[in-house]
């Protein structure tokens, strides 16, 4: 236990931690009371505290995964939210050094995201079982944050609020054609077809989403107004009215940055408009941790702005528009954390119960890094040509407001059908 003792010394300055080594030696961190969270964890090995000296992230992850790494009460979320507490982004923080990862060049190399190796990454992640996607996630199966207006505080509602809020920026009209790059498993593609009477090509690498949107489409009977393809985006042809993107950007890699742009810029119309939904980092360029790139997305960076910016200036697209969401990740991520942690017994069945441990390690992860770290998510807006959109912002307030009233109106007659006796 000592060689992290420094380290642990000078990291927890809220809340306490309590570590007990085998043999039942104890240390303590923190002053306790109402500082911060109090966890007691014990380590079954002598070599955990190597580990997590080694490689925070993965170590102490890869330790409670195994069971190496104990809890009080096997609580992970509040060992990880007194880390992210104590390691909080802000200017007076010297502790955070103490956890940082270094060797941002090497990271560089898993971010090379070549076409083979895109698809090989996306399989990782998204070709899991479906069954557990629907465990955790909204019905809609939005994989990405939501957006939560005042008042707003369920999963199901912040999704639909989502989709509106992007459809919002995108200035649709009936009959153009859009885009999705990374649809997931094709909730965008539908709800934009649904409210704007507009045509719809998803893509993506996943087979497994792909045949989920496929049918969702065939379902709805929609299936010759939305089509869904398996296809890397650097291969595709033609022009298209709108491009929407949500939660792919954070697999590009930066090293494709300029390509992705490129990209963007080839497949717009003249007075096209794009949006780029993505993870982003308000503490500049970084690193994903060893534990991310390793079990969860292996080749995913979320970037800093500072290293999108260029690209697209690089490829003379406009920056029409740019918002920041900040907490609304870290209320999608509680939510989904509630969700998977009721369905542990299920998770375990499909996979195991390190597999269940991983996932709530992902999830309570990242909650943190949205909650204390620099992590947000970032809305960008493009466009070939400068006087593509209105001047004003007044467009995307009134559209986002017919849209969320005739959902409202929507509910309220099927509300009204249903309670109807035939």
């Amino acid at each position: 236990m000592l060689i992290l003792t420094p380290v642990l010394k000078r990291l927890v300055k809220k809340g306490r931690l309590v570590v007990r080594s085998p043999g039942w030696r104890e240390e303590c961190f923190g002053p306790g009371g109402d500082t911060g969270p109090e966890v007691t964890v014990r380590f079954a090995r002598s070599s955990v505290a190597r580990r997590i000296a080694r490689d925070p992230a993965l170590g102490a992850a890869e330790a409670y995964m195994e069971g190496d790494l104990q809890i009080v009460g096997d609580d992970i979320e509040a060992l990880l939210e007194l880390v992210s507490l104590n390691a909080r982004w802000t200017y007076d923080n010297r502790a955070r050094g103490g956890i940082a990862e270094t060797g941002r060049a090497l990271n560089r190399l898993y971010q090379r995201n070549k076409p083979r190796i895109a698809r090989r990454n996306v399989a990782h992640h998204y070709d899991l079982s479906d069954r557990l996607y629907d465990l955790f996630l909204d019905a809609d199966r939005q994989y990405s944050c939501a957006y939560y207006r005042p008042g707003v505080e369920d999963l199901e509602t912040a999704q639909h609020d989502k989709k509106a809020h992007i459809a919002a920026k995108l200035l649709l009209e009936e009959g153009q054609h859009v885009l999705d790059i990374g649809c997931g498993w094709g909730g965008m593609a539908l709800y934009l077809n649904r409210v704007a009477g507009v045509q719809v090509t998803g893509v993506t690498l996943s087979e497994e989403q792909l045949a989920v949107a496929r049918r969702r489409a065939a379902e709805a009977d929609v299936a010759d107004q939305v089509r869904f393809e398996l296809i890397d985006y650097r291969q595709l042809p033609g022009r298209y009215d709108r491009i929407v993107s949500v939660g792919m950007f954070e697999h590009v890699g930066v090293p494709q940055y300029r390509t992705f742009f490129g990209k963007i810029r080839d497949l717009l119309t003249e007075d096209g408009v794009a949006l780029i939904h993505t993870i982003g980092r308000a503490d500049g360029p970084g690193e994903t941790d060893s534990f991310t790139r390793k079990y969860i997305f292996p080749g995913g960076y979320a970037p800093a702005l500072s290293e999108i910016a260029p690209a697209i200036e690089n490829e003379y697209l406009w920056i029409t528009d740019i918002e920041v969401l900040r907490l609304h990740y870290a209320k999608t991520l509680d939510a989904w954390l509630r969700r998977t942690k009721f369905a542990r017994e299920e998770i375990v069945r499909l996979f195991d119960e390190r597999f269940y441990r991983m996932w709530l390690f992902y999830l309570a992860g990242s909650r943190g890094a949205f909650e204390n770290g620099g992590h947000m998510n970032l809305q960008i807006q493009l466009s070939r040509h400068r006087d593509a959109v209105p001047l004003t912002r007044d467009y995307m307030f009134d559209a986002e407001r017919r849209l969320l009233q005739s959902s409202a109106e929507g509910a309220a007659g099927s509300a009204s059908e249903a309670a109807t006796p035939s």
